[in-house]
């Protein structure tokens, strides 16, 4: 054999042998690699490590204030963490959404978000839809009711569109101000009744209640709880609920659809969110935790005492439910002509 033909054996030798040197060292790190991606998936195991942020966009003292404030200390126990209640006011509630849509999407911070997420792009005040968030679920609804004072000349909704129809533009609606959700009760009342009315602002719903016993208007669409102390005083009457379901608050008073009218259910509802891109294990957990929570005597209790409507869905209902009312409100919005 020549130097060349056991030199040449030599140098294939060499390469088939780092060759399979080299082809095991891949193996090697694919499966470290299959390694690190296992613990990546595992990686939300232990979730939740530290506290949890909820995001409060309105002032403390309010309906939403409070049932975030009733529903924390309850979750903790099912979370098994810290709950830290923080209020960021401002741009009716879109501030404190967006600085919730914007965190990190760890789970660490979850906001309440209320029925206003579903008009803020419809009415030009903020490009922040439910699309910006993952929903962990629904906690509350409260319909918009038709109410009157006690002595005025009608007694159910049919008087009530029969004289409307009569006297078109005459009866004055309170609402808490122009494209808010009260108002939109109105409007979308309006026009399944085919009536006309007269609408008219205030600085909120509690204004609008006390300009309704003072005589100053005719009628308001707030919710039940709004209501309830003045009905109770023999002060007010009302004429039917805009909702699905009879309100708990106002067992006898009759649905829009049960008194003949095809509206669309109009009301105020608050629910948990977190970022979009929040990983679906974590939104799991919290759904699991929160809603736990929700089911809980001690908060329905409260919810009750306080006038706040129970109503509770997981993540995937409150999704469908929230993207239902964007499509729903874009339409009165556009209607109304509040875009």
């Amino acid at each position: 054999m020549s130097k060349f033909t056991k030199l040449l054996g030599l140098i294939l030798m060499t390469v088939l042998v780092l060759t399979i040197s080299g082809c095991s060292g891949n193996s090697e790190n694919e499966d470290a690699g299959s390694g690190n991606s296992g613990s990546a998936d595992n990686a939300n195991e232990d979730f939740p490590k530290k506290e949890i942020e909820l995001i409060v966009p309105t002032a403390a003292g309010g309906g939403t204030d409070a049932a975030a404030r009733a529903l924390a200390p309850l979750a903790e126990d099912h979370l098994g963490t810290s709950i830290g209640v923080v209020n960021k006011t401002g741009g009716s509630g879109s501030v404190g959404m967006t600085e919730g849509a914007n965190s990190k999407p760890d789970g660490y911070t979850v906001t309440m978000v209320f029925v206003e997420l579903t008009m803020f792009e419809h009415l030009g005040l903020s490009p922040l839809t439910p699309q910006d968030f993952k929903p962990i679920g629904l906690i509350n609804f409260d319909p918009a009711a038709l109410t009157v004072p006690a002595d005025a000349p009608y007694d159910t909704l049919e008087e009530f569109i029969s004289y409307a129809k009569e006297h078109p533009g005459e009866i004055s609606v309170g609402n808490s101000g122009p494209g808010s959700i009260w108002h939109i009760a109105a409007a979308n009342l309006e026009e399944a009744a085919g009536i006309e009315l007269n609408h008219v602002p205030h600085d909120g719903a509690a204004p609008a209640v006390t300009a309704l016993v003072g005589g100053h208007i005719d009628a308001v669409t707030v919710s039940p709880a709004e209501v309830k102390s003045q009905i109770d005083a023999g002060k007010l009457k009302m004429l039917a609920v805009m909702s699905d379901e009879k309100s708990d608050m106002a067992p006898d008073v009759p649905t829009v659809s049960e008194a003949g009218l095809d509206a669309a259910p109009i009301g105020t509802w608050r629910g948990l969110t977190v970022p979009k891109e929040t990983p679906d294990d974590i939104v799991a957990k919290l759904e699991d935790g929160f809603l736990k929570a929700a089911e809980e005597e001690e908060f329905k209790d409260f919810m009750d005492k306080n006038g706040l409507g129970l109503k509770i869905q997981g993540s995937e209902e409150f999704g469908e439910y929230m993207q239902q009312n964007q499509e729903l409100y874009g339409e009165i919005i556009s209607d109304l002509d509040l875009d």
